[in-house]
């Protein structure tokens, strides 16, 4: 790892998907599902997402900065996985929405999104399409928030604050 190599002595942190007030992720997602009532999945929505919020991981940055051993690592994944369907079909109940949820090939995404990519403010691009075709879990086993003493708060917690 490059990375490794030229820090060698550094705290790595690799947080998957994150969530909270004003976020890119979980805020624009609710926002469409309020207003369609067909929602386009990525793929058939199974690709897997275990958020974390982002009070969390700041939270386990700053004591990985005071705790840090020399090739730690910490990959951040909140206390639940879901499918991409399932979160979406869970945001969609607690807004009290019933969308229709159809599949659309990543292949199809990848080419919206190069002509989104056209537009000032794209909607879309295509390293969203390609991080959307990777599970973005912790692995088993690797160092989290556990070791860094931290119960990581649940999408479902904090999701009133977030989209109301």
């Amino acid at each position: 790892m490059v990375v490794r190599e030229a820090f060698p002595a550094v705290a790595l942190i690799r947080p998957s998907v994150m969530f909270g007030r004003g976020d890119a992720f979980v805020t624009p997602v609710a926002r469409m599902l309020r207003r369609l009532p067909i929602f386009p999945l990525f793929g058939r929505g199974q690709t897997q997402l275990q958020p974390a919020h982002v009070e969390d991981v700041a939270e386990a940055i700053a004591r990985a900065i005071q705790t840090a051993q020399p090739r730690m690592y910490y990959e951040l994944g909140g206390p639940r996985i879901y499918t991409y369907r399932a979160l979406l079909q869970m945001l969609a109940r607690h807004l009290g929405r019933k969308p229709i949820l159809v599949p659309i090939p990543f292949g199809l995404w990848h080419a919206l999104a190069y002509v989104a990519e056209m537009l000032p403010q794209p909607p879309i691009t295509r390293n969203q399409v390609e991080l959307m075709q990777i599970d973005s879990v912790a692995s088993p086993g690797a160092p989290g928030f556990a070791d860094l003493r931290i119960s990581p708060t649940s999408l479902q917690d904090v999701l009133p604050a977030i989209v109301g």
